[in-house]
């Protein structure tokens, strides 16, 4: 008996000693070693870190709406406009256990996403994110990443964009006569952007349309606000298996349910090149997808998942970005009327009522600077993460492996000793001479779609279409903001409306 209970009090003895090491002790450890080195940052709370205060943060200020002012970083990320004004350009907080350096020095943010020595790779997504992205070109690292990097290269770089250019215009077209059905002038974007974006992808990536994929993007749509929600709650490990919240139940299913409609449209593919109705799979990025599973060559061959994270990646992807973009340069279009005109004779000089035509979207320079500019002010994306691969040096300072790295570019764009002491205006023509010259060659100052290898392979796509839509509109309507507009960017997957965008649009 004595020998039994003298076990189980070294069990839980031993188990109390692990819990404290990890819970307490590493986080005090860190803490101290990055404190010797000048790093400071919110204290280390057990188990929460600094999730709850983060939350806290957010929810304030989502609350109350901002004027219509383009200082949108205290509001979007309070929690870091709030620490860094505390602790200075880089910190440390903790994500539950695990801690994470913000960093916002450009020299620092370059040797990061540079990555020469592969120091810095991408971290394991949380779970909700996991089940979004799946192990996509997002998401991917090493030679799975290149394998995925090059199909998508090859799907829209070069003449491959240039096909698809004719798609995006009908897409608009598409959008342009239903808006000749709406009652009244006025008209929420983001939604109308949303399903403009979605039939484009649609369109141009899988072949098909958005009323086809309108029930993936609906999981997908739902599948993000479960993300989104879930960003910064922190759950005991191990207790999912045990216990499963509503969100993670419904994320499962969604998960199941975007799987098996992916997979239905790629049979529906297969048969038709096997019925005849297509010569072969075509060239669009499902078809070199399906081509790529089926390849006799092991080094290209993709898996079935694979297939399907890439898929769900290029869903979400191909779509959101290019919608917040489209809405945020709407928006200042609409409350920079000069701007708005400018634009305009651009377009009607460039195309006059002509649709966009490949030669003609090149010579849009003054689109490019206000495009330049709402990117600046209004990111999609506003932060990227890495890892500490393994102990290593980071300029001066020496990081822990598995350290956490967080570069919120939003801060950057809107940083005036970067920008000037007008960072906070709409001034295009800033990018009069180019992004270079704009940022001083600090090319860490400005990266909406990332920056260096990892830059988003959509890039040109989302620029492009992003003229034709805008071209278009331009060249049958003046447009301003709604008085029912009201201004509050917030993060969801993209920097988002909170409350969507209401433009009020006169025909020319």
């Amino acid at each position: 008996m004595i020998v039994l209970w003298t076990s189980l009090f070294l069990l839980l003895f031993s188990a109390l000693a692990i819990a404290l090491h990890k819970l307490w002790w590493t986080p005090y450890r860190i803490q101290r070693t990055m404190a010797s080195q000048g790093i400071r940052g919110p204290p280390y709370k057990l188990f929460y870190g600094n999730t709850l205060e983060i939350l806290q943060f957010k929810n304030e200020t989502s609350s109350r709406p901002l004027n219509l002012s383009h200082d949108i970083f205290p509001r979007v990320q309070p929690h870091i406009s709030t620490w860094t004004g505390t602790y200075g350009a880089n910190y440390l907080s903790w994500y539950g256990l695990l801690p994470r350096l913000i960093v916002t020095e450009p020299e620092l943010i370059k040797e990061v996403l540079n990555n020469k020595d592969k120091a810095f790779p991408k971290p394991e997504m949380d779970e909700f994110v996991k089940k979004l992205l799946g192990d996509g070109l997002v998401t991917a690292e090493g030679e799975k990443w290149v394998k995925q990097r090059k199909l998508a290269n090859y799907a829209f770089h070069g003449d491959s964009l240039k096909g698809m250019l004719p798609a995006m215009v009908d897409s608009v077209h598409m959008m342009l006569d239903r808006w000749k059905n709406l009652h009244g002038d006025e008209i929420e974007v983001y939604q109308e952007f949303t399903i403009l974006t979605s039939e484009i992808i649609s369109r141009t990536a899988f072949g098909s349309s958005y009323v086809e994929g309108r029930n993936i993007f609906e999981m997908l749509r739902k599948l993000t606000l479960i993300a989104s929600r879930n960003a910064f709650k922190i759950r005991l490990p191990g207790i999912s298996k045990l216990w499963k919240t509503n969100d993670e139940l419904e994320s499962e299913k969604l998960e199941n349910g975007i799987r098996d409609a992916m997979l239905e449209i790629i049979r529906k593919r297969e048969e038709k090149v096997k019925a005849g109705e297509l010569d072969d799979l075509g060239n669009d990025f499902l078809g070199l997808l399906v081509k790529a599973s089926h390849s006799d060559d092991e080094s290209r061959r993709i898996t079935i998942t694979d297939l399907v994270d890439e898929c769900k990646t290029f869903y979400i992807a191909g779509h959101e970005t290019s919608n917040t973009m489209l809405t945020w340069t709407v928006f200042l279009l609409a409350i920079h009327p000069e701007w708005q005109d400018e634009a305009r004779k651009e377009v009607l000089n460039v195309f006059g009522n002509q649709d966009p035509y490949p030669d003609g979207i090149a010579k849009l320079k003054t689109m490019g600077m206000i495009i330049n500019e709402s990117l600046r002010l209004y990111p999609p994306v506003v932060g990227l993460i890495r890892k500490v691969a393994t102990k290593t040096r980071l300029g001066k300072l020496v990081l822990p492996a598995n350290m956490g790295l967080y570069i919120p570019n939003l801060k950057l764009h809107h940083n005036p000793q970067i920008w000037g002491d007008d960072a906070q205006l709409f001034k295009p023509e800033r990018f009069s001479e180019g992004v270079a010259k704009a940022t001083n060659n600090n090319l860490a100052a400005f990266f909406p779609f990332g920056l260096g290898p990892r830059t988003c392979v959509g890039f040109n796509f989302a620029t492009a279409e992003a003229k034709i839509a805008l071209s278009m509109i331009l060249q049958r309507y003046t447009f301003s903001l709604s008085p029912a507009y009201v201004h509050s960017p917030t993060q969801l997957l993209t920097t988002s409306p909170q409350h969507g965008l209401q433009v009020i649009f006169h025909a020319l």
